[in-house]
């Protein structure tokens, strides 16, 4: 059997409990290929899973990660659709933090020629959530006000370009000048900055007091409930992912007092969940990007070694837009 190399979590915890291992590698089983990674993402969703906030879909010990693109290195039997030398990314299976692995084509997606391996492997993850998110959860289009917090993370600098695209009126939250200078050239029309400004006031502010249509939270506890606040009746809250930490159990009775408001709890994998939702939402995200219409850009790599490190500085707050790690 073959050797590889992958980060292993033995114990949940912190980013020490990731650490660089040799694996065997068998070859591809049916309905899979074997794939060389040329880049994986980095997303918190990463974190949730090494903390044990996600349960592990196998249990201890895993190796994590949802999001990666590389080259078709070999075939399982019964497979078809792809070949060896392929170029191709997934999002959504287990097991990315790896130098090779074996996937199951129902994950796959060919990527296209002018599309860089790196490219797709940054933005396949938060490139296809904010397609489910402004095509699918909540229509956006011409007209629509709405607010993204996080607006300088991976998933905010795709939304508010493919956003304003789509006619909109986007306003983002942001922590520091330099994120909110880095969410301005991604198409946010207003960044407030959340840490030395009450966001409810100037969202009331910036729309003369009526409130935005749609609030997407990828934040949770600390933007709950004021988030709320920030919107028109009957709009709709989007609470997409948890950074700060879960938004406790809270009285249903609190939508009808604030305005007749819709919630909603989506996650990616339930838009994505039939090869043909995922070819969809992939194909969606390619032509926008080879549109020119969405940037993406990487701001930072590491080594896949140096997973320990990269996870610190997501957690601190010290990275913006996409990460890559780098077998």
């Amino acid at each position: 059997m073959a050797k590889t190399q992958a980060i292993l979590i033995r114990d949940l915890g912190g980013p020490d409990v990731l650490r660089l291992e040799e694996v065997d590698l068998a070859a591809p089983a049916a309905g899979e290929v074997q794939i060389r990674h040329a880049a994986v993402g980095l997303n918190f969703i990463d974190v949730y899973f090494r903390t044990g906030l996600y349960k592990a879909p196998n249990g201890l010990p895993f190796v994590p990660g949802k999001e990666a693109a590389g080259t078709v290195t070999a075939v399982g039997l019964g497979v078809t659709d792809f070949r060896v030398g392929d170029r191709v990314a997934y999002a959504g299976a287990d097991g990315a933090y790896a130098v090779e692995r074996n996937v199951a084509t129902r994950h796959l997606v060919k990527v296209p020629d002018e599309i860089p391996l790196e490219t797709a492997a940054a933005m396949m993850l938060k490139g296809m959530t904010a397609e489910y998110l402004l095509n699918r959860t909540y229509k956006v289009g011409p007209g629509t006000v709405l607010l993204f917090h996080a607006a300088a993370g991976g998933v905010g600098l795709i939304a508010g370009q493919w956003a304003k695209a789509l006619g909109a009126t986007v306003i983002g939250t942001a922590g520091s000048p330099e994120k909110i200078e880095l969410a301005l050239r991604h198409g946010y029309d207003h960044v407030i900055d959340y840490r030395n400004d009450d966001f409810v006031a100037r969202v009331k502010d910036l729309t003369g007091g009526k409130g935005v249509d749609v609030v997407y939270d990828s934040v949770g506890r600390d933007v709950f409930p004021r988030s709320l606040d920030c919107l028109k009746p009957r709009g709709m809250w989007v609470l997409f992912g948890q950074s700060s930490g879960p938004v406790e159990t809270f009285d249903m009775s609190l939508l009808a007092q604030k305005g007749s408001l819709y919630a909603t709890r989506p996650s990616l994998f339930a838009y994505i969940a039939t090869p043909a939702e995922l070819a969809a939402c992939a194909n969606s995200l390619f032509d926008v990007v080879r549109s020119n219409k969405v940037r993406i850009n990487i701001n930072q790599t590491y080594p896949l070694a140096d997973a320990r490190r990269a996870h610190e500085d997501l957690e601190s707050r010290k990275t913006s837009g996409t990460t890559l790690l780098i077998p």
